[in-house]
């Protein structure tokens, strides 16, 4: 079985593709595959990492706004699609797959154009506007949220979880502990605004942190091009992004401070592990936040307002409470069960050509 895997521009909307991929090679090892994204995104990095051959195209944004890339972008993903169906075909794949993002559409696009089946999954509890172009050409539709399914107005969508990469379930606390050089004898606190950062996330970051290092020792990731002011302690560890070294990271978390984007989400939840979610304002993460929110499955703080010293006053709490912490890890894992990766992946061996 030949599948070409798509989207880009984030980490978030790979994440779940390479997923996929992974319970693909577990089923049918011999399944080749082929991953488009985009020139310059942090996905090929995590692409790289599972060992994924990788090509890139062209591709543009959909913005709901008025710029004047608007006027630009059509020509892009025209450009894409054009890419991508040279590449399809020499590839001739027997299926495509692809979990939202605005690089997913011309792989997919030029997929459906040379007849080849095409699956597309929403992670968000809202769908974006790429899983709307592409949902109409989808012959399989999954979602993660029981909510999404009835925004796509179809019976056919099926509720699956979110996928979660295999690596992310091996991670190892011990191991972590010697390669950040933490010491066993304080609480670990994981701080992620997700693969492209987030600037306000890490400056509150860096003000709870000043007033935790004698409470827990902290590793910080801000995202290439997104650290704020320098700082250091013995107590606190500062990357720009971590790939492999991420399931170590999430394995030896006592609790993880995260934005609301749903591959984090996801890998907090595979992992039962307490979080604290600040969602990106008036952004589609406020409605994913929201979801966790209502079925107890995390502590959710509105970055509009927030301070350092109320982001720590926070991070103490739950420190202090082994209850409460253990509670919002079982209710994350409820809420998106580890099994989506699966159910996918026998969904597409169902709609294959080969």
């Amino acid at each position: 079985m030949k599948v070409l895997l798509a989207g880009g521009g984030s980490g978030g909307s790979a994440a779940p593709v390479i997923a996929v991929a992974e319970a693909i090679r577990t089923r049918w090892p011999k399944a080749s595959f082929l991953y488009l994204g985009t020139t310059g995104g942090p996905e090929r990095a995590l692409v790289d990492a599972a060992a994924l051959p990788y090509r890139s195209i062209r591709t543009g944004r959909f913005r709901r706004y008025a710029t004047w890339r608007n006027l630009v972008d059509p020509g892009l993903v025209l450009l894409g699609v054009a890419q991508a169906g040279e590449i399809l075909r020499r590839f001739r794949p027997d299926v495509a797959f692809g979990a939202g993002g605005f690089a997913t559409v011309p792989p997919l696009l030029a997929a459906r154009v040379l007849g080849v089946p095409i699956a597309v999954h929403q992670q968000d509890m809202r769908p974006g506007l790429a899983n709307r172009i592409l949902g109409p050409f989808a012959v399989q539709l999954s979602v993660a949220f029981p909510e999404t399914r009835l925004m796509f107005q179809t019976q056919t969508a099926r509720v699956v979880g979110n996928p979660v990469r295999s690596t992310i379930l091996q991670g190892d606390a011990e191991r972590a502990r010697q390669q950040f050089d933490l010491s066993p004898d304080l609480p670990v606190a994981l701080i992620t605004g997700g693969g492209t950062g987030a600037l306000r996330l890490n400056e509150l970051a860096v003000e709870a942190a000043r007033q935790l290092h004698d409470v827990c020792q902290i590793i910080h990731l801000t995202g290439a091009g997104r650290a704020p002011e320098p700082w250091e302690h013995p107590n606190y560890r500062r990357f720009e992004f971590l790939a492999g070294p991420m399931a170590d990271a999430l394995a030896v978390a006592d609790v993880v401070i995260t934005r609301a984007g749903m591959s984090a989400l996801s890998e907090v939840a595979a992992l039962a592990k307490p979080a604290i979610v600040v969602p990106m304002p008036r952004s589609h993460q406020e409605a994913n936040a929201g979801v966790f929110l209502r079925h107890g499955a995390g502590v959710v703080l509105q970055e509009d307002g927030l301070t350092g010293s109320a982001l720590a006053r926070e991070i103490r709490a739950l420190f202090a409470d082994s209850g409460r912490r253990a509670a919002l890890g079982r209710a994350a894992a409820l809420l998106l069960p580890p099994s989506a990766a699966d159910a996918i992946c026998a969904g597409l061996a169902g709609i294959a050509t080969h």
